[in-house]
């Protein structure tokens, strides 16, 4: 028997809680506030806790799902209703629900609103009141049941679940399946459990699936989501065993992440926060809602970011042999053009017969590159009016260097090194490493005066590590430890503005976009597929942290050149490439596209994006065409980023204009230098051919 515990309205969001009469157990259904009286009371199913918990020795549940899931053990059976806060506090409200076992177990759920959030922030915490030590196997962030509240049944054909995939330089791509299509149907007796279990295993969050996951009622047009903040591994679930279906999430649990945690008596365990919301609308809507939370996190970032300054990179110049001289002349050609950070990457390390990619770990100068020293180089930069950044991947050890064989400090698994292929790991918990980095990084970077880091990580862990009472927890600590001494750069270094890279775009996740000003979007640093990955992105991350690389060729024609600075306006610009060979119209091309950056940026900044263009299949070979369209947070100005791919240019590429905007072109950046049309609340793309692109920004007419 079901019943209403009680209600809280946060912004246009309601949080009911709903008790089991019968076992005072309680669970949480989230709805848009203009359906808070349309639920429906007549669908068949038990209260879904709000809290998933498993420890070791638990009875686990029925329903043949060993090894498929752990929810719905013994424990969380066992909960029971004890009490409910609701804290308001200056600009936050806290809902803090206390559950009990009989087993003298205490749990707490809590939900926090910053007043004007489109999402909350949901945590739980395991407070051992007993007299005895447990070890935990699983431990939820976020749990949400009685989905969709709105249909009767179990809403056959009526449900879709969004995921975000992800691989080495194709990041992002969406997958919508339907409910049926993942087998997630209740059986005829009700008497089975299916999970459509997912995640990632190891110190790459992002490799997979990005942490989040949507569900969207097709039918009542609303869809609920969640992105899990944390950087190691990490499951989502979407769970059905009667008409509703459930969707929770957190930390890899002891079957998917190896992991762990003894909670000894009088001790307590706190989760990773996850950002969860609910909405009228489909996955853009519900995607942009959750990463809408992100903003909160830059306002202690340094002041110079507000502008979303210009990066040149020079990796794709050098390739990993930067020197004196290449960075003089790339200076002095970049002087003036205003690009505000020049970053030195990769191999200003190098030793003699040791390369870049082999040697990483010691941080000492190259003498070969910089005869003079660094501190010319620095000199240089400043001087034609750059801030200068530097590379480390400061957490891992090439094979070529001598910290590579300090195994007293590196991380094991079983008793063993962890080498995966040239790389090993520091122990980021170890003191030894702390004081060792503090030396090699954060020191370093005050002595030279550099301005901005790169922080780059080009491997996973994988399931774990020793020093903790399981590999996943002995993980979960070295990544906490790992961000904890990021905090440690960005706190003893204020003004430092810091870029999270792994391998691209392998850490792209809410933890990290917390400690870092903006991430790198991808490897795809020359790829035709740029446009797609850094689109999908929209869905992630905020665009003002989504840097993506233009990489110019003194080869490139005006087509290509033009294509590779539209692809910088779904973000961040960053530069690299040939600047010091190409020709003047080559290079007023890619001023001119620096200079309409700057104009679009207020939009990029802040404001909501729509994708419109038939579906990419292959992103390698891509068909078709996609246009990202953005109004700015204040209705005032709306952005038109247009790309052709292999496409029939017979078909014109025209879009509804979204929000029932009136619009007045303002300015267009494309080859033809021609304006889009507006014709019975269409816009039409004047695009000709093959992997073309064009930017247009609006006036928004009152």
């Amino acid at each position: 028997m079901r019943k209403i515990l009680s209600e809280f309205t946060l912004g246009d969001m309601v949080f009911r809680y709903e008790l089991d009469s019968n076992t005072d157990n309680v669970g949480l259904i989230m709805l848009p506030l203009s359906l808070k009286d349309a639920a429906v009371q007549e669908k068949r199913y038990r209260v879904d806790s709000l809290i998933q918990v498993k420890k070791l020795g638990d009875d686990y549940p029925d329903g043949f799902s060993q090894g498929v899931t752990m929810r719905n053990g013994s424990s969380t059976r066992a909960l029971k209703f004890v009490s409910q806060d609701c804290i308001e506090e200056q600009n936050r409200t806290s809902i803090i629900t206390i559950l009990r076992n009989n087993l003298n177990h205490e749990l707490e759920h809590r939900i926090t609103w910053n007043h004007g959030d489109q999402a909350v922030l949901i945590a739980t915490k395991y407070r051992n009141t007993g007299t005895e030590a447990v070890m935990l196997e699983m431990l939820s962030s976020f749990s949400l049941g009685g989905l969709t509240p709105f249909i009767r049944g179990d809403a056959v054909n009526t449900m879709l679940v969004h995921q975000l995939r992800s691989k080495w330089s194709s990041e992002g791509r969406l997958q919508t399946s339907t409910v049926e299509e993942l087998m997630l149907e209740p059986s005829w007796s009700h008497g089975g459990a299916y999970s459509h279990r997912f995640g990632q295993v190891g110190s790459m969050p992002v490799r997979g699936y990005f942490p989040f996951v949507a569900v969207e009622d097709t039918i009542s047009n609303v869809s609920w989501g969640a992105q899990l903040a944390y950087a190691g591994s990490w499951q989502m679930e979407v769970y059905r065993k009667d008409d509703a279906l459930c969707i929770s999430g957190g930390l890899a649990d002891r079957e998917f992440g190896h992991w762990m945690k003894k909670v000894e008596a009088g001790e307590e365990f706190a989760t990773p926060e996850a950002i969860v919301s609910v909405t009228m609308g489909g996955i853009d809507q519900i995607s942009q809602r959750l990463t809408s939370v992100h903003t909160r996190w830059l306002k202690d970032k340094p002041e110079i970011e507000d502008e979303l300054p210009i990066i040149f990179n020079e990796y794709c110049t050098s390739w990993g042999q930067p020197s004196y001289e290449n960075i003089r002349k790339t200076c002095e050609k970049l002087k003036g053009t205003g690009i505000k950070y020049f970053v030195i990457d990769c191999g200003w390390y190098s030793e003699e017969g040791k390369p870049w990619y082999l040697s990483m770990g010691d941080w000492n100068v190259s003498q070969k590159l910089f005869p003079g020293g660094l501190e010319k180089a620095v000199s240089v930069i400043k001087d034609c009016g750059m801030i200068p950044g530097i590379w480390f991947e400061l957490e891992n050890c090439g094979s070529m260097s001598n910290a590579y064989h300090m195994v007293d400090h590196l991380l094991k698994r079983d008793g063993f090194v962890i080498t995966s292929g040239s790389r090993r790991f520091w122990d980021m918990r170890d003191p030894f490493v702390i004081d060792y980095l503090t030396e090699k990084v954060i020191d370093f970077i005050k002595e030279y005066g550099f301005g901005y880091l790169k922080i780059d990580y080009n491997e996973t862990i994988g399931i774990g590590c020793d020093g903790a009472e399981s590999l996943g927890e002995g993980l979960r600590q070295h990544i906490l430890a790992s961000q904890d001494f990021i905090k440690k750069i960005q706190t003893e270094i204020p003004h430092l503005v810091i870029e999270n890279c792994a391998s691209g775009g392998h850490r792209l996740e809410p933890s990290m976009f917390a400690i870092s000003s903006m991430s790198s979007f991808s490897d795809a640093h020359e790829c035709i597929e740029i446009p797609i990955i850094a689109a999908n992105l929209h869905r992630a991350m905020l665009p003002r942290q989504n840097q993506i690389w233009a990489v110019l060729r003194k080869t490139d024609t005006s087509q290509r050149l033009y294509y590779s600075i539209v692809n910088t306006f779904l973000g961040r610009m960053c530069l690299s490439g040939d600047v010091l060979h190409l020709d003047d119209e080559q290079w007023e091309i890619v001023k001119s596209g620096m200079e309409f950056y700057t104009k679009i940026s207020p939009v990029i900044k802040d404001g909501f994006s729509y994708r419109f263009g038939p579906e990419i299949q292959s992103y390698r070979h891509p068909e078709g065409w996609q246009v990202m369209f953005r109004v700015s947070a204040d209705k005032t100005k709306a952005l038109a980023v247009v790309h052709t791919f292999d496409y029939d240019q017979q078909t014109p590429i025209s879009i509804p204009i979204p929000e029932n905007l009136s619009l007045r072109v303002d300015s267009t950046y494309s080859q033809e230098n021609t304006d889009p049309t507006i014709e019975n609340g269409q816009i039409v793309f004047p695009l000709h051919g093959k992997f073309q692109a064009m930017a247009t920004l609006f006036n928004v007419v009152p």
